[in-house]
């Protein structure tokens, strides 16, 4: 897509649900599939394996909606997995998702759709895609979105057997919270030095139940970005302000 400001270089709905129908692996099945609530539950998305214990059933449940805040970084870890492990991706309206960074941690962009600039109505271009991709990363850019028009988007989202991650804004009624935020560095002195890793302290909240914590930790491993789980407890993590995080 061209970059630039004008609207006309913008793809129109119908023109997303064309290219959606084309999508391999997905395409007009998907879109036509109503899946079963019983089989919806049994099946998740793939997540970072250093993620998986936190959440209620290892992975992102196809046809939920998840609220996240903080950290783009895990975010940019969950299109990892899933366009590595076959599954097709979007991102909505985040244009400073770093795509480097989920490169670096696996991602496959040939199954990753960018609509960087979604226009006026960026839920309903998020609406559109769930018709024929795994997962949709979508920024509200600091919006709130009606109850009545979440619940409308997550029963669609739940007969598409889709993931919505919601981003940068207010989604009543989301079936599972998700919050990372940068828990310190090391490598770093005070000011100089190399990154080696970078801590994230990660809460999951669903709709029942106490909420799951645990520090995530990234790694880089032979050319790529790993993600390693650890306790709270279990280690420190070399703190640097955020100003200083530079190499």
């Amino acid at each position: 897509m061209p970059r630039g400001n004008r609207r006309e270089d913008l793809p129109s709905l119908s023109e997303l649900r064309r290219r959606i129908a084309a999508v391999p692996g997905r395409g007009e099945l998907a879109a036509e599939r109503v899946p079963l609530g019983a089989e919806l539950r049994k099946e998740v998305l793939p997540v970072p394996s250093a993620l998986a214990p936190l959440l209620p059933g290892g992975g992102l449940v196809k046809g939920s909606v998840v609220a996240y805040t903080g950290a783009s970084s895990l975010l940019a870890g969950l299109l990892a997995a899933v366009t590595e492990g076959g599954c097709h991706a979007a991102v909505v309206g985040m244009p400073r998702l770093g795509l480097l960074a989920a490169v670096e941690m696996g991602a496959q962009l040939r199954r990753l759709a960018v609509v960087a600039d979604p226009g006026p109505d960026p839920v309903e271009v998020a609406a559109v895609l769930l018709d024929g991709l795994d997962l949709i990363v979508l920024g509200l850019g600091g919006t709130a979105v009606p109850p009545a028009r979440t619940r409308v988007i997550a029963a669609r989202a739940r007969n598409k057997g889709a993931t919505l991650v919601v981003a940068d804004g207010r989604w009543p009624g989301a079936s599972l919270r998700l919050d990372a935020r940068i828990a310190g560095y090391v490598g770093l002195g005070h000011g100089r030095g190399r990154l080696r890793s970078l801590g994230l302290a990660v809460e999951v909240r669903g709709k029942a139940g106490p909420p799951r914590r645990g520090l995530l930790e990234l790694c880089p491993n032979a050319g790529r970005v790993e993600w390693v789980l650890h306790e709270k407890s279990a280690r420190t993590v070399e703190t640097a302000p955020a100003r200083e995080a530079v190499s």
